[in-house]
């Protein structure tokens, strides 16, 4: 007997769906270290739907202590998660604070100090000596 092919983007719906539901459930925490500006970026599954990372970023706070927050909520959470999730195996949750936006202003401002560089050199050589 053959066994039916997952549908395809499977992983990607699945991603997608939790990281909504655990967007939505963060809001229902009253940790005091888990700010309301929590952002739910990406999740990754494990192909066995066994372990998530969810990927957070925070406009205001402490990462770190709204890291240990959200992972100590990850039980709560996780239960949000039977109740409104359609699959077998609901994954157990690892949160880590995501660190993209903070790269992004670091490469903007060494393009900038770059840029500016550039332009004092190229006007310091049009300048005789």
């Amino acid at each position: 007997m053959r066994h039916k092919k997952a549908t395809p983007n499977r992983s990607h719906r699945v991603n997608d769906q939790i990281q909504r539901d655990v967007a939505e459930l963060i809001r229902d925490l009253k940790d005091p270290r888990i700010s309301n500006m929590v952002t739910i970026t990406h999740v990754e599954v494990t192909p066995d739907y066994a372990h998530a990372k969810v990927f957070f970023s925070l406009l205001v706070g402490d990462p770190v202590a709204c890291e240990v927050g959200l992972n100590e909520a990850a039980g709560f959470i996780r239960n949000g998660l039977f109740k409104r999730l359609q699959i077998h195996t609901v994954p157990t949750l690892h949160f880590h604070f995501d660190r993209t936006t903070e790269r992004a202003a670091e490469l903007n401002a060494l393009i900038t100090r770059a840029v500016a560089d550039k332009a004092k050199d190229d006007e310091g050589e049009g300048t005789p000596t």
